[in-house]
C-alpha cells in the first residue's frame, strides 16, 4: 500500500475553479474521506489522483513517486464509481476476474481463481459467482463493483460515492464491510462522499472541501469537536448544529456573529425558558425541538422523557462555538 500526496493542486473548467491549491497527504493505511456537497471538488480530486484528469498546477505522488504524467494503468490504483460499471454479458466470476487478466499484471489462472473466490466470500456474493450481472440486485451489483477493485491489491483504492444509490440497510451493511476490509488489509482508501454518516463511521481522517478549497483536515471526532469554521461545523453532526445569533444567550466574544450549539452543548434544567414544539422518540434517544426567543433549535434528551409540545424547558449554552461574519471560528 502507499501514501498519497497532493501538492498545490489546481484545476479549472473554463471560468469555474474546481480545485484551488489543494495540498493533502493521505497516510499509508489511512481511510481518508473527502467530505463536501456537490461542487466542492471531491470527484475532481479523485479523478486527478487516478489520472483520469490532469491538474493545471501542482503535483501528485503515490508511494513517494511523482505520477502526474503517468496513465491510470501505470499508477496502480483501483477506482470504484457511484454507478456499477459491470460487464452485463459476463457472470459475476468473470467480472471479478477481468481486472486480473490485464496483460500488465500477468496473473496466473490459479491465482485469479483463488483471489476471486476470496473476495466473493468477503463480500458475501460467493453464491452468485455463476450468475449473470444483469440478474443481480443493486446491492449485489455494487458489491461486485467493489470486488473488482479489491481483487487487484493496488497501491491505493479510490471510491467515488459508491454507496449513494443503495437503500439505507445496504448502505449500513456495506459501510461496515468496507471499513472491516480496509482495517484488516491495511489498505489506503481515498473515499469521497457528501454523507456525514459515512465520514463519521468509516474515516480515520476527514478532509472538508468547500468550493475547491480544503478547509480542515482531522479525525471525524476532531472536526466535530473543534471545527475551524461554521462551514466545517455544519458538515458533521446529526442532528445538525444549531446556528443562532451570537448574543441570543447574552454575552458574546468580540467579533462573533453566530453561536453554534450541537445538541449536547445545550444544557437543560437551568437558564432561560424555552418551549417544546415537537418531540421525536427515536428509541435510544429523544430529540426535542424547542423555540427560544423566536428561534428554533434541536437538542436531545432522555429516551423516556415525558415532555410534550407546549412544555417549558430551561436551557443554557455549554462550551458553544462562536463564528464571525465570514464564518471563521473566533472561540
Amino acid at each position: 500500500m502507499a501514501e498519497i500526496e497532493l501538492s498545490g493542486i489546481g484545476k479549472s473548467f473554463g471560468d469555474t475553479v474546481a480545485l484551488d491549491a489543494v495540498t493533502l497527504t493521505v497516510p499509508d493505511g489511512a481511510f481518508m474521506v473527502l467530505l463536501g456537497p456537490t461542487g466542492a471538488g471531491k470527484t475532481t480530486t479523485l479523478r486527478i489522483v487516478a489520472g483520469l484528469d490532469r491538474p493545471d498546477a501542482g503535483e501528485v505522488r503515490i508511494g513517494g513517486t511523482a505520477v502526474t504524467g503517468m496513465t491510470p494503468a501505470q499508477r496502480n490504483v483501483a477506482m470504484v464509481f457511484q454507478q456499477y460499471s459491470l460487464y452485463p454479458h459476463m457472470s459475476v466470476r468473470e467480472n471479478l476476474a477481468f481486472p486480473l487478466k490485464s496483460p500488465l499484471l500477468r496473473t496466473p489462472p490459479d491465482r485469479i481463481a483463488r483471489k476471486v473466490q476470496e473476495v466473493a466470500e468477503t463480500l458475501q456474493i460467493a453464491h452468485k459467482l455463476d450468475n449473470r450481472a444483469t440478474t443481480l440486485s443493486g446491492g449485489e451489483m455494487q458489491r461486485v463493483s467493489i470486488g473488482r477493485a479489491l481483487v487487484r491489491n493496488p497501491a491505493v483504492y479510490l471510491m467515488d460515492e459508491p454507496l449513494s444509490s443503495l437503500d439505507a440497510k445496504l448502505r449500513a451493511d456495506l459501510r461496515i464491510e468496507l471499513k472491516n476490509i480496509q482495517a484488516g488489509s491495511g489498505a489506503t482508501f481515498l473515499y469521497v462522499t457528501h454523507d456525514q454518516i459515512e465520514a463519521m463511521t468509516m474515516a480515520t481522517h476527514v478532509g472538508v472541501l468547500d468550493r475547491g478549497r480544503l478547509v480542515q483536515i482531522g479525525s471525524p471526532r476532531e472536526i466535530y469537536e473543534d471545527p475551524v469554521s461554521l462551514y466545517a461545523a455544519s458538515r458533521l453532526g446529526q442532528p445538525r448544529i444549531n446556528l443562532l445569533p451570537a448574543d441570543l444567550f447574552g454575552e458574546r466574544p468580540p467579533g462573533a456573529r453566530t453561536i453554534g450549539l450541537r445538541p449536547e452543548q445545550i444544557h437543560q434544567g437551568e437558564g432561560a425558558d424555552s418551549t417544546v414544539t415537537r418531540v421525536e422518540h427515536l428509541g435510544d434517544q429523544t430529540r426535542l425541538h424547542l423555540s427560544f426567543l423566536g428561534h428554533d433549535l434541536i437538542t436531545v434528551t432522555d429516551a423516556h422523557t415525558g415532555l410534550r409540545p407546549g412544555d417549558t424547558v430551561k436551557i443554557r449554552p455549554e462550551r458553544p462555538f462562536f463564528f464571525d461574519a465570514t464564518g471563521a471560528r473566533v472561540h
